[in-house]
């Protein structure tokens, strides 16, 4: 689904990403970690074509999307969040989800601007399924509301809500359970396996919280100062050495 070579990127003299490869199977749950400052967002910002790559290749669903603008890399079938949540924050939380939407609209401007049978239909059509995302994720009693007036969890179940109106295949969720007790991270993980399911989605995850990657990916890439030093299955990662000292430092892990 997602293939990774010689990926990097410097910022001036910093290289935040450097030679980093690796490849994410259809289906499956990735994770990505590694201290603050490794590099993971600014991975999933080369990936998603925000930031450009200095050199190294992408590869999505089989195709080259090197140099692709982020609304064409989105329309092809990737979604994402956000570390920093990023909603339409005057736009009701209906309108957040219905936006995306309007990537696959087929009725034309003219259609729309008269109010024809197949715009009428179209926005009907739109409005169900923005209401339907808006269940599952347990705000469609919000739908009126201003999004920025959302309270924090909400504010990143509708986040998750408005990537799904985009239809991907690949969605990317950057630090989902930030700012998240125990209680809610147990259920982030439950619901993020619910919509693997439900929407037969790839599922590629940055996260802080190292038990919740461990217990709900199927494989984990770990970076550290922008390199790549560890790509497994979780107990594989949890025993590796270099992944130990990146998180502890050598004199401890050696202890």
């Amino acid at each position: 689904m997602l293939e990774l070579n010689a990926v990097s990127r410097s910022f001036g003299g910093l290289m935040a990403v450097n030679d980093v490869g690796f490849s994410v199977q259809a289906g499956e749950i990735f994770g990505l970690i590694g201290p603050n400052g490794a590099g993971k967002t600014t991975l999933f910002n080369l990936i998603t074509g925000l930031t450009p790559v200095s050199c190294g290749d992408i590869r999505f669903d089989g195709h080259n999307i090197l140099g692709l603008p982020p609304h064409r890399i989105a329309t092809a079938g990737m979604a994402r969040t956000f570390q920093n949540i990023r909603l339409f924050a005057t736009m009701s939380v209906l309108d957040n989800v219905r936006v995306p939407m309007q990537a696959f609209t087929r009725a034309g401007l003219l259609a729309g601007l008269f109010g024809l049978p197949a715009s009428r239909s179209q926005e009907r059509e739109m409005l169900e399924k923005s209401m339907a995302l808006l269940e599952l994720v347990g705000l469609a009693d919000k739908a009126g509301d201003p999004a920025g007036s959302l309270p924090y969890g909400a504010r990143r179940k509708l986040e998750i809500a408005r990537a799904l109106a985009l239809k991907p295949k690949l969605l990317l969720l950057d630090e989902p359970a930030a700012g998240m007790n125990l209680a809610e991270k147990g259920e982030l993980s439950g619901f993020i396996r619910d919509i693997k399911q439900r929407f037969d989605l790839t599922v590629l995850i940055i996260e802080h919280h190292v038990p919740l990657v461990m217990g709900l990916c199927d494989r984990l890439a770990v970076l550290n100062f922008g390199r790549l030093i560890c790509v497994g299955r979780p107990e594989e990662v949890r025993k590796d050495q270099c992944v130990i000292e990146a998180y502890l430092g050598a004199s401890h892990a050696a202890s």
